[in-house]
């Protein structure tokens, strides 16, 4: 048997693939797996570019474990199973008039795998989605179920926000939502020497506010997102399908292969493409937030403090444009607020993000260390779902609760159930 993630770079060959269904079933994998001496990972959708779930023992996927268990409308709190994905999450939400006040520009996560993470969207006001959790069911290692929330086992609820999946497995989460609201999207063209000069005041005058810029190009895609009392519309559904689908997923997957075949084109072929198009419609918050991915890459992620940012991506431009290194895919730039997560990309500081890519089989290796040298300058953090070449005694000096999260892996599967190469890497044996 064998397991991908959705890129298809990472693999590995389970001894057991086990499809619980519901809290006591996949207590019930947990403690018969340890009780044979195999360790556990569980996998959500495989959206993770590190080998962060890949085992020989026992893999738990939650494909049948993703089901909704409770909604509070006058609240706004819903719990789920950790399985459900938050494109699934998103229309039961709208369904009764709730929605969650950040995304991600990716829908097809597990709510686990995206918590497990430090998934987070974009936003100088918003914090990760992780900060959006009330409580949650946790299996330990002996297949034990603790129920965490800020009122019990406090520190263990904070560890287990983002954990990578080294605690335990989360079965259950409750999530603090909102009224539904819809966004006004605005995307456009500008050059890129002006966003960098503009950083500040775009980023602080939109809600959500991000750029996208294709090395070698003048142009960048701002995209600034605005809750709105209008109703959806200025946007057809063929133009949906052609701006998302067609432009963003197979024009650009044809582009990729171009550029896989003839890397030494690069340079000319993203110069010569032209001022790129713009778009302004209100759609509901989670369609506007996502977008359909199908183009498969590779990926690394890097949050650091804000005051940074402009700093930062102008030295990410100069390695980005090495000409020997052949880069065609766009640089995305977000902020978010900072947060008391203690792994957490922005615990403690209002944060700027820039995502690296490369398409699917070309060398990433030289790029993604160039751009790993101007992070660790600024005391930038990984993201723990994405490539990254840091291990734990780098990463120690990075996270001031980095001792709180050790204690709390030390108590809660103190005999290493839920380690693998990538939490021994990263966290130590």
């Amino acid at each position: 048997m064998e397991w991908r993630n959705w890129a298809g770079t990472q693999r590995c060959s389970p001894a057991t693939i086990a499809h619980p269904f519901g809290t006591e079933q996949l207590s019930e994998v947990v403690r018969r797996a340890s009780a044979s001496g195999q360790r556990v990972k569980v996998a959500g959708r495989g959206h993770s570019f590190t080998d962060a779930a890949c085992t020989d023992g026992t893999l738990v996927l939650l494909d049948r474990h993703r089901r909704t268990l409770a909604l509070d409308r006058d609240q706004a709190r819903i719990t789920v199973q950790a399985g459900i994905t938050l494109h699934e999450l998103g229309t039961v939400l709208a369904r009764y008039g709730l929605a969650l006040p950040n995304l991600g520009d990716i829908d097809a996560q597990t709510v686990a795998g995206a918590l497990a993470t430090g998934t987070h969207g974009t936003g100088s006001a918003h914090r990760c989605i992780a900060a959006q959790v009330l409580a949650m069911e946790l299996v330990t290692g002996d297949g034990s179920v603790l129920e965490l929330s800020p009122t019990s086992d406090g520190g263990a609820f904070e560890a287990a926000l983002v954990s990578v999946g080294a605690l335990g497995a989360v079965s259950t989460v409750t999530l603090q939502c909102i009224p539904a609201f819809n966004l006004r999207a605005e995307e456009g063209a500008m050059r890129i020497d002006e966003v960098l000069e503009r950083f500040d005041e775009l980023a602080g005058a939109n809600e959500h506010f991000e750029f996208f810029w294709m090395p070698h190009s003048k142009w960048a895609i701002v995209k600034r997102n605005n809750r709105v009392d209008a109703p959806r519309g200025g946007r057809s559904r063929a133009r949906e399908w052609f701006d998302d689908m067609f432009v963003q997923n197979h024009l650009f997957g044809l582009v990729g292969q171009v550029q896989r075949r003839r890397p030494g084109w690069v340079p000319a072929i993203n110069r010569a493409i032209g001022k790129p198009a713009g778009a302004d419609y209100v759609d509901r918050s989670d369609r506007v937030f996502t977008t359909p991915r199908k183009v498969r890459f590779e990926e690394m992620e890097y949050g650091f403090g804000r005051g940074d940012a402009r700093r930062v991506v102008e030295e990410v431009r100069r390695v980005a444009m090495a000409r020997e290194l052949g880069v065609g895919f766009p640089i995305e730039v977000r902020v978010t607020a900072a947060d008391d997560i203690p792994l957490s990309m922005a615990y403690g500081r209002d944060s700027c993000f820039v995502a690296c890519h490369v398409f699917k089989g070309r060398p990433y290796e030289a790029y993604f260390r160039g751009v790993e040298a101007i992070m660790r300058e600024v005391g930038g953090r990984p993201h723990w779902g994405k490539l990254h070449f840091q291990e734990a005694a780098t990463l120690a000096n990075l996270y001031p609760r980095w001792s709180d999260f050790q204690a709390a892996r030390d108590r809660l599967d103190p005999g290493r159930v839920f380690a693998n190469a990538y939490t021994e890497r990263v966290f130590g044996a």
